[in-house]
């Protein structure tokens, strides 16, 4: 019998761990709700003041209602949500929708890595999965928002090539909390 090195499970997977492989990422399926459901509570149990409701409040929200945003989202021009499936659970998402006010950008929002999958190089497949749809609908410009002082996500985002706007707003659900507009090319 050989023995290797034990795995550190406490460790996220680096790409070397995984294979090299990546979770596909792909526009959302309607048959894909109670994945979607699924992956919403643990985005909210893992990081409660990134996504704009409480985990209570999801957890109440009737099927009915996942499967119409999923269904929604699944098509169109005007809002999408894409999502890395590796087979099984949903392991990131990322949506992107289209502001009245400004035809020509895409507002990216829920962006989500599930903790086994960070350092593998998954935000930025979920980020282009936006990009690309961002640019079939002609519109050239990503813009996202990231609390102040949640270091690393800002510098994970300047990474994928987004810069700091300047543009402080406060955050939509906790006034004590300001928001930074970054933005790219989509």
């Amino acid at each position: 019998m050989t023995s290797g090195p034990v795995p550190d499970v406490a460790r996220p997977p680096s790409r070397r761990d995984l294979g090299g492989r990546r979770a596909p990422v792909r526009r959302i399926r309607p048959e894909d709700a109670a994945r979607m459901r699924a992956l919403r509570l643990e985005m909210l149990a893992d990081a409660p003041l990134a996504f704009l409701e409480t985990i209570a409040d999801a957890a109440a929200r009737p099927h009915a209602e996942y499967a119409a945003r999923v269904a929604r989202t699944s098509v169109g021009t005007r809002d999408a949500q894409f999502v890395a499936d590796p087979g099984g659970r949903f392991v990131g998402h990322a949506g992107g929708t289209v502001p009245p006010d400004e035809p020509g950008l895409t507002v990216v929002y829920a962006i989500y890595v599930t903790p086994s999958w960070r350092g593998t190089g998954l935000l930025g497949d979920l980020i282009e999965a936006v990009a690309d749809w961002s640019r079939a609908g002609g519109r050239p410009e990503l813009m996202l928002e990231v609390v102040v002082g949640n270091d690393r996500a800002f510098r994970a985002y300047q990474r994928l090539g987004f810069t700091d706007t300047g543009v402080r707003v406060p955050h939509p659900t906790v006034p004590a909390l300001t928001e930074l507009q970054m933005r790219r090319p989509a």
